[in-house]
């Protein structure tokens, strides 16, 4: 709620956008830790795969956290919930197959892949209903 003489810098913290930041903030450092590694480990292909992944939803998460701070978006949890998830179980496998030598569970990267694209799905559908704060 904002009242008649309060700024946006005034504007109560949302707590999707301090989630989101803390998400973006990871997903940056593990993005540019994974990226580094790669150049030097013998499963550099997956390493740079799950890499590409986490830097590309960095920027992401940080444009959904503001997002959250200044409209009311209907889905928008829900969209960090799915990315989130399907980043957790496709950069998870990958980073199994490279250390414990197996894959998390069979299927998870296919499943973490489909719930990225599920939140992808959902952020356009919730464009339809994007409100003022």
């Amino acid at each position: 709620m904002r009242y008649e003489n309060q700024s946006d810098a005034e504007a109560p913290t949302s707590g999707l956008l301090r989630i989101c930041l803390v998400l973006s903030g990871l997903s940056g450092a593990l993005g540019v830790i994974s990226l580094a590694l790669s150049a030097h480990a013998a499963a550099s292909a997956l390493l740079e795969t799950a890499a590409q992944m986490l830097l590309l939803h960095a920027p992401v998460y940080l444009g959904l956290g503001i997002l959250a701070q200044v409209r009311k978006v209907l889905f928008l949890p829900v969209v960090v919930l799915l990315m989130s998830a399907g980043l957790l179980l496709f950069c998870g496998d990958m980073f199994s197959r490279i250390i414990l030598e197996q894959r998390l569970f069979s299927m998870a990267a296919p499943t973490g892949g489909m719930f990225v694209i599920l939140g992808w799905l959902v952020l356009a559908l919730s464009a339809l209903r994007v409100r003022p704060k």
